[in-house]
């Protein structure tokens, strides 16, 4: 059963969905994504400059400062920052015991499919001119973020660059086509992703490009020679399947997979971080997962590769 601290994602959401389709502004306790997200504590925020666009070095007390997790935060092209998005790493950081480097992207109104990819790309070989090896290096992302990873890798793939040694999706956007059958099963319980909104989020950022190129879906995509994935979403959400389908696609071309479904929650309910117990689980199970990935100890190896969280 959900905790009753995760029901501010749900209210959240729902309160979302009302004024999104009535056309009135959010509340103020509704505007800001990041007060789902309790402040994790000794961990410091940094800037930088990366392109045209800033990003944000997360740095938690005692973590190792060669190991970092590329974070690519949600929004649906549309929203999210790494302002938003920065207690919720902190949390992810601590856990693992790494630094991480929030970066951003173009919203749909700035530029089009593909620029978005390649902007990510450029993070990833940011990282590697300032010292970072690729072994050392995982790549993290949450909704279109997650999606923007997973392209960006099998982008480096194609390039015969060397690949981050692993990769986290929370709650994926990995199909802008919209063809999971989780649209139609979860609608009456995912108030603010209904496939209209859906498809209206993918026509802004694809500008008449195809919904089914494997770049802007990678569940149409060769997935062959990625790194190890783990792919987390919530029972609940719209789009569960499009984590379904990827991890599916993924075994199959011979990836190391981990699909993590947790039940009655909604789209990333891990930024609930440090307030929902599902949320502080979630980030517990990925970072025992991904630890020894990066050479860290002190953490069990993962045990299983798909399994439904109780």
């Amino acid at each position: 059963m959900d905790s009753k601290q995760s029901l501010a994602n749900k209210i959240y959401y729902e309160t979302n969905a009302e004024a999104w389709r009535s056309g009135r502004e959010l509340p103020p306790e509704a505007s800001e994504w990041s007060v789902l997200t309790a402040e994790p504590g000794g961990v410091d925020y940094v800037e930088t400059n990366l392109g045209d666009k800033t990003a944000l070095w997360v740095q938690p007390k005692l973590a190792a400062r060669d190991r970092v997790m590329l974070y690519v935060h949600g929004g649906g092209y549309v929203g999210g920052s790494i302002w938003t998005h920065r207690k919720m790493v902190g949390h992810l950081a601590k856990a693992v015991g790494c630094y991480a480097l929030i970066v951003t992207y173009d919203y749909s109104f700035q530029s089009k499919f593909p620029r978005q990819i390649e902007q990510v790309v450029t993070a990833f070989e940011w990282l590697a001119e300032q010292g970072i090896g690729p072994e050392h290096t995982i790549g993290a992302g949450d909704s279109a973020g997650a999606g923007l990873i997973i392209a960006a890798a099998m982008k480096l793939r194609d390039a015969g660059r060397p690949l981050p040694a692993a990769l986290l999706s929370i709650s994926g956007w990995h199909d802008l086509s919209a063809s999971g059958l989780s649209y139609d099963a979860n609608r009456e319980k995912d108030a603010f992703f209904q496939k209209a909104t859906v498809d209206m989020l993918a026509a802004q950022v694809l500008g008449g490009a195809d919904a089914r190129n494997p770049f802007a879906s990678p569940i149409f995509a060769d997935l062959n020679g990625l790194p190890p994935i783990c792919l987390q979403a919530g029972e609940d959400e719209t789009l569960l399947d499009d984590s379904r389908v990827l991890a599916d696609r993924a075994k199959a071309a011979g990836v190391e997979v981990r699909l993590e479904v947790f039940p009655g929650m909604l789209h990333s309910f891990q930024m609930m971080a440090g307030r929902a117990p599902e949320a502080d689980d979630a980030i517990e199970r990925f970072a025992q997962w991904v630890r020894p990935k990066l050479g860290l100890t002190g953490a069990a190896a993962a045990r299983g590769e798909s399994h439904e969280v109780a």
